[in-house]
């Protein structure tokens, strides 16, 4: 897949300094805190990124204490008191929430130390006192509980930095995968599919292509029905909506392909063929990637003129706890901000005013 090579892979900036990245706890009561810790106490996320936990610091003490991480915790008020000393997480300690919420279940005041992370995070990212936001799992509930009318973390992001659109795009070894919908029923996301609409995800997904390291964009464009719809016989998208938004975008100069058989184009997409696919609803585009690298799936919130990448599961309140939930996913959406971090000023010059460092 073809990238700019504009820094490092680390995302290490010609000054040589490691990216700072902003990482919140999620919901104390589920597995962020754990898997934030376990990731942060890392020695390998140490080398691609200097990873300052937002959060409470009694909340990462337990977590820490419940992995058994030969760590101290670090309390500091805010990213310029960090010092990444080796064997130290530092925390920006928001004290809102203690060490003893209950695990695995709901909690309004959980859910207002995870807003409250989420905020300062973004407001980091916003002022450039971070190079990117990296999001542990909240709980919609106790958000909710907790006074909040947002249905989770993209759209808090979306009105925290004023963003016009944001787009999901899942990262799966090298492969882009945007969506035209997401949280519907599939028999409402069908209805969707309008040309328009189509025409319309096309343009941002080349847009995020662009913005995260392809100078020469290829996108693919998945179809709904079986075979493509075998010429009209399995269902007529590919040759009312579909066709015609990859017409469009052909003859705006991009290189967009398809519609491509659904059953094929994660493949391809995958053996290099395409920088990105635009699949059409939740699944289409989750169960590929998930079924490839569930672990390494990292989220990419698009559209925000900050860098935020996300594990892409839930608090799993059914682990919490125990100490046994893997950090793998935290560790993927760790590296992948380290990486990306090298695209902010694209990022912020495509979606965003340039924030002054």
């Amino acid at each position: 897949m073809t990238e700019t090579t504009e820094t490092t892979r680390s995302g290490r900036s010609p000054g040589g300094q490691l990216p700072l990245l902003a990482v919140t706890l999620g919901d104390p009561a589920g597995i962020g805190p754990e898997i934030t810790a376990r990731t942060l106490a890392d020695p390998a996320s140490a080398a691609l990124g200097r990873g300052l936990a937002v959060g409470d610091a009694a909340v990462l003490r337990r977590a820490v204490a419940l992995c058994g991480l030969d760590v101290r915790v670090n309390p500091v008020g805010g990213p310029g008191e960090a010092r990444f000393a080796p064997g130290t997480i530092d925390v920006w300690d928001l004290g809102v929430a203690p060490d003893d919420l209950p695990w695995g279940r709901v909690n309004a005041l959980a859910g207002r130390s995870a807003v409250a992370a989420i905020e300062a995070a973004t407001r980091a990212a916003l002022a450039g006192e971070v190079d990117a936001v990296v999001t542990s799992p909240i709980n919609k509930e106790a958000i909710w509980a907790a006074g909040s009318r947002h249905l989770g973390h993209t759209e808090m992001l979306g009105e925290l930095t004023g963003a016009a659109r944001v787009d999901t795009m899942f990262v799966v070894r090298g492969l882009k995968i945007f969506f035209t919908t997401r949280h519907l029923a599939l028999r409402k996301a069908l209805d969707q599919l309008t040309e328009d609409r189509v025409a319309a995800s096309i343009r941002h997904a080349v847009t995020a292509l662009r913005v995260f390291g392809h100078d020469a964009p290829r996108l693919a464009v998945a179809a709904v029905n079986p075979h493509g719809g075998e010429g009209g016989h399995f269902g007529d998208e590919e040759i009312t909506v579909l066709g015609p938004a990859v017409a469009g975008a052909v003859a705006d100069g991009l290189d967009v392909r398809g519609p491509v058989p659904a059953d094929a184009v994660f493949h391809q997409g995958l053996e290099g063929r395409f920088d990105g696919v635009l699949s059409h609803f939740h699944d289409q585009g989750h169960i590929p990637a998930k079924t490839v690298d569930f672990a390494g799936t990292v989220s990419v919130t698009v559209g925000l003129p900050i860098l935020r990448t996300s594990v892409d599961h839930g608090t799993a309140f059914d682990l919490a706890g125990s100490g046994r939930a893997s950090h793998a996913t935290m560790a993927a959406a760790f590296r992948a901000a380290a990486d990306f971090s090298r695209c902010t000023d694209r990022i912020r010059a495509a979606y965003g005013t340039a924030v002054a460092r």
